[in-house]
């Protein structure tokens, strides 16, 4: 099943917030519906938001007389991920040339995601094995980043999925990522769903874990890497960097080369999306906080390319630990077999 797709002339898309309940699929026929979508968070993940962004002004095209407003409010509705952003302007650029041309440039970015995340986790797996060995892996990961986060197979989590189907999974540990339990909910529901063998533990457990020696490497998606190699990723993230660093344990991103955002500099650049507090004093309706209490709820944090070991793209594999950049690796370049690692 796929996570996005377009389906007789509007968008298809799993309810990620009823995930692990109910399997529900929302059929969008606005581009206000996709926004509200996107916004409470029924899609997510930076491939499939990328798609989503596209196959929205497909939508635009289709209903809007003047697409352009609807389009403005798509790109504006998440400002971390940069592919949502990214994905609404490829699709834009052929509205000049109709409505024909700018479905076949959105389902053009949907297939070219489903190749993207096989070659990622591919890559991924290649990488692991290159710095820990061909053995039995045990993988650390927060949020969820696989078929849930694309169209059909993942980003990190499909690293993960690669592994195991390589017969090399040990474990995936999954951080169950508060506030609103994407890890618990929907990592450990794609786990099971591949028969892969998993346990979930609580967020602020996962430095521990590493420095007891739970998992052999942390890998995570991001939702925007700066040109320096500084990742927006799911709030925690940074926390596990830095767990990572400590224990001597490669942490790795995987994320599509369209993440790659190369007109912002550094981490710092980064607008961090501030979500309401409600998701952090709330769960499901229910008041868990005391009433008037109020929240700092970033959905996502910063961690700085000094503590990432290797970027893995569907292009390629920046080894950051070996002094490489995003600007020395270009997209398409063939990799050298390595194994030296420094933490």
């Amino acid at each position: 099943m796929r996570t996005i797709d377009w389906v007789d002339g509007a968008v298809e898309l799993i309810d990620q917030t009823l995930l692990p309940d109910r399997l529900e699929v929302l059929r969008i026929t606005t581009v206000d519906g996709l926004i509200d979508a996107i916004r409470r968070l029924a899609v997510r993940g930076a491939p499939a938001l990328g798609v989503a962004g596209a196959l929205g002004v497909a939508l635009a095209v289709a209903t809007e007389r003047d697409p352009g407003p609807a389009v403005a409010r798509l790109r504006a509705a998440r400002p971390t991920a940069v592919n949502l952003a990214w994905g609404v302007d490829e699709a834009a650029a052929r509205i000049p040339e109709g409505p024909d041309a700018v479905l076949a440039r959105a389902l053009a970015i949907r297939d070219d995601d489903v190749a993207a995340c096989r070659s990622m986790g591919e890559r991924g797996a290649d990488l692991l094995a290159e710095l820990l060995g061909d053995r039995p892996l045990r993988l650390m990961t927060v949020c969820n980043t696989g078929g849930l986060a694309a169209v059909e197979r993942g980003t990190a989590l499909g690293v993960v999925q690669t592994v195991h189907e390589r017969g090399r999974l040990a474990e995936a540990l999954a951080l169950e990522t508060r506030p609103l339990l994407q890890g618990a909910r929907l990592t450990a529901w794609e786990l099971a769903r591949m028969g892969a063998p998993h346990r979930l533990a609580v967020d602020a457990a996962g430095p521990f874990l590493l420095a007891r020696g739970h998992a052999d490497a942390v890998l995570i998606g991001a939702d925007r890497i700066a040109a320096n190699g500084d990742t927006a990723n799911k709030v925690g993230s940074y926390a596990l960097a830095l767990g990572a660093r400590r224990a001597g344990v490669p942490f790795v991103v995987v994320a599509p080369e369209t993440t790659v955002d190369t007109a912002t500099a550094t981490g710092a650049d980064i607008v961090v999306e501030e979500r309401a507090a409600d998701e952090v004093v709330t769960f499901r309706d229910r008041r868990i906080a005391p009433e008037g209490t109020d929240a700092v709820n970033p959905a996502f944090d910063l961690t700085p390319h000094d503590l990432i070991t290797a970027i893995v793209t569907d292009r390629r594999v920046i080894r950051l630990d070996m002094g490489e950049t995003l600007a020395s690796v270009p997209p398409g370049a063939r990799m050298p077999m390595r194994t030296a690692h420094r933490g």
